[in-house]
């Protein structure tokens, strides 16, 4: 176990962040950092580190799990308004480790089990920047005042909800090098072609500290399935361009069978420079966009209980794999 970060004290001190009425927390960035740290030290399977810096230089951590052969990595808020999903992937890791902790089950399957037949990595907070700016957290100084300048260029994108970029106003989703210059002429024909609170594709591929770190950890992590968490929609993303990766759309199915989500091709307006496009382009591996919830972002904590009934068993499920 390597225990990194430890300096990030709880502020609700060794509790979890799911610990209150039944439901979380806020995801701010130090308390994810704190809760990460705290699983560290309950469970001593658990190995956390980090994969890189933010633009603000906030670490960019991870966890991993198991022994297995079959790799399976799960990433959360790579938009800053979707950081639902954040506390989403949060819980079932807390449930995960807590039922191999004592030889039980999650879901069908016993959890010393899933560990034992997988590595799975979670980075659950991609863009924490980000996530801080929409949550208030970040609400003076440089970086701040130069996202209110951002945003009064978009009127019709209310700062900072509506804010999905990193702090410096680059989408992250859109940073891939997969049909990135296709990306960028949709954007640019949209209006978005300097930093936006959202949609702008950056200045080249991989420009963002974020999106190049994620694509550097997940070169080196090689996994055999990603999960890339937003919202919302309740449907499954599995498709890009002409790829069909092994496996892919029987995982698709699967995941759609635990959820109820709806398995789906990417949109082509959409199909452009995402993080699971690049995956599956570079790997031809199932990669998936899982768009969690409806309504419009942030979705509205109070119906985490609700998201996480669909959502944990399809976290299950693509744990466990066909």
């Amino acid at each position: 176990m390597r225990r990194c970060f430890s300096y990030y004290q709880n502020p609700n001190g060794n509790r979890s962040l799911f610990n209150t009425n039944g439901l979380p927390n806020l995801p701010y960035s130090d308390s994810i950092y704190a809760e990460m740290n705290r699983l560290a030290g309950k469970y001593p399977f658990v190995y956390l580190s980090e994969f890189g810096r933010s633009v603000m230089g906030r670490p960019l951590l991870y966890i991993c799990v198991g022994n297995g052969s079959r790799r399976v990595f799960f990433s959360a808020s790579h938009h800053a308004n979707e950081w639902l999903t954040t506390l989403v992937l949060l819980k079932f890791m807390n449930e995960l480790f807590e039922a191999a902790s004592n030889n039980g089950r999650i879901g069908d399957y016993y959890a010393r089990d899933l560990l034992n037949n997988n590595t799975l990595c979670f980075a659950p907070l991609v863009n924490p920047d980000g996530v801080d700016l929409v949550l208030g957290r970040i609400s003076s100084g440089n970086y701040y005042e130069t996202a209110r300048r951002i945003a009064g260029n978009y009127p019709s994108i209310p700062f900072p909800s509506g804010w999905k970029a990193n702090i410096e106003g680059t989408d992250l989703n859109l940073q891939y090098p997969a049909n990135w210059e296709k990306a960028r002429e949709i954007k640019f024909a949209q209006g978005f072609t300097s930093p936006a609170p959202r949609d702008y594709v950056g200045s080249a591929p991989l420009s963002a500290p974020e999106s190049r770190a994620l694509a550097e950890f997940t070169r080196s992590l090689s996994p055999n399935v990603i999960l890339a968490l937003h919202s919302q929609g309740e449907v499954i993303y599995w498709k890009f361009a002409n790829f069909d990766p092994p496996g892919a759309r029987e995982l698709g199915m699967r995941l759609s069978e635990a959820s109820g989500y709806a398995l789906s091709e990417t949109p082509p307006v959409s199909d452009n420079a995402g993080y699971k496009d690049w995956f599956i382009q570079e790997f031809n591996r199932p990669g998936f966009t899982i768009e969690m919830g409806l309504g419009e972002n942030p979705l509205p904590l109070e119906q985490f209980n609700s998201i996480y009934a669909d959502m944990g068993p399809l976290l299950t499920a693509a744990a466990a794999g066909i």
